[in-house]
């Protein structure tokens, strides 16, 4: 074999670059001395969007290697802004790679000019723009090398893609007639239709390489393929004596097809590095996945947060039971337990997944498979939480492969709940890992007998819609037009809003609502759900644990299996809950209050004619009920609720109820804060200002 082939001293832009074969395009220019201008506009597969994170990650693995790289925001509409900062950078340009692309997949008669005209503009505009900014340059210095990316689907057409097709048919076009022009100043421009897992595609192959030729298979079990090993092969790859012609694009794929499947019955392949000096084996670039870190992040939420995700999962005013979680003025204002998702599942929307070192995951195959959730103790009404999350197994399913994450959510320094999210990853299975592991936190079979209750729930037809805004945004839930492009009628319900509607159904059916009482829950997600569709949570007791399935009544089909909730004992918590308030300083003022009563309570009865029921919390939980009754007889105080009807509910800490009576904090400043809560005739409660100031005295 020759020497390795390098690109010392030549500059590389590559477009499209923060992910997928952009990125391993970057990288491996990268490890062969290229200095790569890394482009990204950090949209979505549709353009949607802007972020630098993407392109910031590829040139931040390539400087972490001794490489050198520079990232580039813009689109490729502006391709002199893209050339202009590989010439500021490093002073030339001698490769172009034009890669970036967009989707807007739709059947021919629902095309818009829109979706027409913008997969035109970033695929052949693009191309056309990126790649003009930087011909006077090459032609100068007699150098040039241009790729080109065409697609199977142009050469060939598919259903859904004529605006994708028409302009990857283009490109090749404009790439033959660049090759003729650029041959006398050494510009040579190729073009290559990659087969591959990307943002782009919704195929199931790992990466490889397609041409009409019969071509060679450059990549062997646990062998990584480079250049070089193309190169070797490449008069075989040009040997079009034996062609194939194939008509379709199912005729192309059919092929890769094939090849896959031999060498999946061979053992496998492992995800390849293109470096000469790569190694490859499943086992060591899986060793550094498992119990990677992902970087922590934060989660602050506010009593609008809580009620939002309640009334996502289906919590309304038509059940009297629901209003302690949509109401933040109710006595016993809660947050449902199983919020403790929202506060978790960032990390799948932040694309840190697709960053994992030796795995390479497309985020457009995940699914997900099961979630289990565990509380150590209620969430308050209010909060800030760090997270922290990691890869703690790696499971080979087959069809797919599947992701352990466990994640840690913290309030300071107390642990406040963790998640295992089980994460399927759609055609990268088959490499020979274990099936099995003693980390999962495994479902349990429900019982065989008929179910002690069953509850029926109607979702509303914007439920997924309003369950989106508390952070899961893939439009699969809201885009019709996404969701038929990867094989639904229409958009599907979240499979964790349906999670909280189960969980929401055991709670009200075994634990009175009682949030204190939720200590974890496990589900495996079976079919979709559609918004509007009716939701039969079937459920058995046996101890503490609640097993539970839940079915979609219109169908019969099974959307969560093998789930159950598991709840803490009454009694332990009736343990937990401070004797007669005890523990509170607020105590020793109501009772003293009560003491003061019996000598003026006749008086004040007649000035204030009101009952006042008091919540104290603390820690952001109800701690004990007083009622303040200056309406009845000479008035009394004591610990509980009204008897009767209160005038005027009043929440607040015990803390603030402190500073309140001491004079310390304005009543009415700290209800427009937000730190005291009241409803009824909360004008009444003024009148309890003369009362408070006698015992500020004492």
């Amino acid at each position: 074999m020759d020497s390795p082939l390098s690109f010392d001293g030549r500059v590389v832009v590559v477009t499209g670059a923060g992910g997928g074969l952009g990125r391993a395009y970057s990288l491996a220019f990268a490890e062969r001395g290229a200095s790569v201008v890394v482009n990204d506009l950090g949209g979505d597969y549709r353009g949607v969007g802007k972020c630098s994170l993407a392109a910031d990650k590829v040139v931040e693995e390539i400087t972490n290697k001794g490489g050198k790289a520079v990232a580039n925001y813009d689109s490729v509409e502006e391709g002199e802004k893209i050339v202009k900062t590989a010439l500021d950078a490093f002073g030339r340009i001698d490769v172009v790679v034009n890669n970036a692309g967009i989707l807007r997949d739709r059947s021919f008669g629902r095309i818009s000019d829109e979706d027409w005209d913008i997969v035109h503009r970033i695929h052949l505009r693009g191309s056309f723009q990126v790649t003009r900014a930087a011909w006077d340059h090459m032609k100068k210095q007699n150098f040039g090398r241009i790729i080109m990316t065409s697609s199977a689907s142009g050469l060939y057409g598919n259903f859904g893609q004529a605006n994708y097709s028409a302009a990857k048919l283009g490109l090749l076009g404009l790439a033959n007639s660049l090759a003729i022009e650029g041959a006398k100043n050494n510009i040579h421009c190729n073009t290559i239709a990659p087969t591959a897992g990307s943002r782009l595609t919704q195929s199931l192959f790992p990466e490889v390489r397609w041409e009409r030729t019969l071509g060679a298979i450059v990549r062997q079990r646990n062998q990584p393929v480079s250049p070089e090993v193309v190169k070797d092969n490449w008069k075989k790859i040009c040997d079009f004596e034996n062609a194939s012609k194939p008509q379709r694009i199912q005729d192309s794929l059919g092929f890769i097809i094939e090849t896959l499947s031999k060498m999946d019955s061979d053992g496998g392949v492992s995800t390849n590095h293109t470096s000469h000096a790569a190694s490859s084996t499943t086992t060591s670039k899986f060793g550094g996945a498992i119990g990677h870190k992902l970087p922590p992040f934060f989660s602050a939420y506010t009593e609008v947060d809580t009620i939002l995700y309640a009334l996502g999962v289906g919590a309304s005013i038509k059940e009297p039971k629901d209003f302690k979680f949509i109401y933040e003025g109710s006595s016993d204002f809660s947050c449902l337990p199983t919020f403790g998702v929202i506060i978790a599942q960032k990390y799948l929307f932040s694309g840190e997944l697709a960053e994992i070192p030796g795995l390479s995951i497309n985020m457009a195959k995940i699914l997900h498979g099961e979630q289990y959730l565990e509380l150590y103790k209620p969430f308050p009404r209010t909060g800030k939480l760090k997270s922290e999350a990691v890869i703690v197994d790696i499971l080979d399913k087959g069809s797919g492969l599947l992701l352990l994450v466990d994640v840690y959510s913290y309030s300071g320094n107390e642990l406040m709940c963790y998640n295992q999210f089980s994460v399927f990853i759609v055609g990268s299975g088959g490499f020979g890992g274990n099936q099995t592991s003693d980390k999962v936190k495994e479902t349990v079979a429900i019982p065989s007998r008929p179910p002690d209750v069953v509850h029926t729930d109607t979702t509303s037809l914007n439920q997924a819609a309003l369950y989106r805004l508390s952070g899961d945004w893939n439009p699969l839930h809201i885009d019709p037009n996404f969701a038929g492009a990867v094989g639904f009628d229409k958009p599907i319900l979240h499979g964790l809003c349906t999670f909280g509607f189960c969980a929401r159904h055991v709670l009200q059916q075994f634990a009175d609502n009682d949030v204190s009482r939720f200590k974890a829950i496990k589900v495996r997600f079976t079919k979709p759900v559609y918004p509007g569709q009716t939701l039969q949570t079937e459920m058995w007791k046996e101890g503490n644990r609640i097993h539970f399935q839940t079915k979609v009544q219109e169908t019969g089909n099974l959307a969560i299996s093998n789930a159950y909730v598991d709840l803490v004992p009454a009694s332990d918590i009736l343990a937990k809950i401070p004797s007669e308030g005890g523990e509170l300083q607020s105590t020793l003022i109501f009772k003293e209050i009560g003491h003061h009563l019996k000598d003026v309570g006749h008086k004040v009865v007649k000035k204030i004619n009101a009952v006042f029921e008091w919540h104290i919390t603390k820690g952001g939980n109800t701690a004990v009920k007083w009622t303040i009754d200056l309406k009845n007889g000479t008035g009394t105080v004591y610990q509980g609720p009204a008897k009767g009807s209160a005038d005027v509910t009043i929440i607040l800490s015990d803390e603030d109820f402190m500073d309140v009576v001491f004079g310390k904090l304005d009543p009415q400043k700290a209800f427009l804060s937000g730190r005291l809560k009241a409803h009824g005739n909360i004008m009444l409660s003024l009148k309890l200002q003369s009362i408070f100031k006698d015992y500020a005295k004492l």
